[in-house]
């Protein structure tokens, strides 16, 4: 796996680009997502793609799925986050413990992001179904 960062119009403002060549803009001004904004949509989006593939394979009628993330981080420099909640809004027919069950897996085995940084991170969870 390889990722190219490079500037594009000053030296706040970056372009990360993967291998398939797929883009990424960061920043260090505010102008686009910073580098720990992104962390946080990584966590979000390992969790999720699991959580609705695990929901599928359950025969889950989830319909659409939307995650709140937040970080907390310390004050210290380096101010690594230090807790990460995720609430998962999870629309469809879903049983309670279906979804209970799918939002475990992921968090516990199989999102890489999340057992990355649950190192240094405490990661906490909690989900809402939503019938449509």
């Amino acid at each position: 796996m390889k990722v190219t960062l490079e500037t594009t119009d000053s030296l706040q403002h970056y372009k990360a680009t993967n291998e398939a060549g797929h883009e990424v803009l960061l920043s260090g001004d505010g102008t686009a997502a910073g580098p720990m904004n992104t962390v946080l949509m990584a966590i979000g989006g390992c969790s999720t793609i699991d959580i609705v593939m695990i929901l599928e394979k359950m025969r889950q009628d989830i319909k659409d799925v939307k995650v709140q993330i937040e970080g907390t981080r310390q004050e210290e420099i380096p101010r690594v986050f230090t807790g990460i909640h995720m609430h998962y809004q999870l629309f469809g027919k879903i049983k309670d413990k279906k979804a209970e069950q799918a939002v475990a897996l992921s968090i516990e085995k199989y999102c890489s992001v999340s057992k990355m940084l649950e190192k240094a991170a405490t990661v906490t969870t909690s989900y809402e179904i939503i019938e449509v």
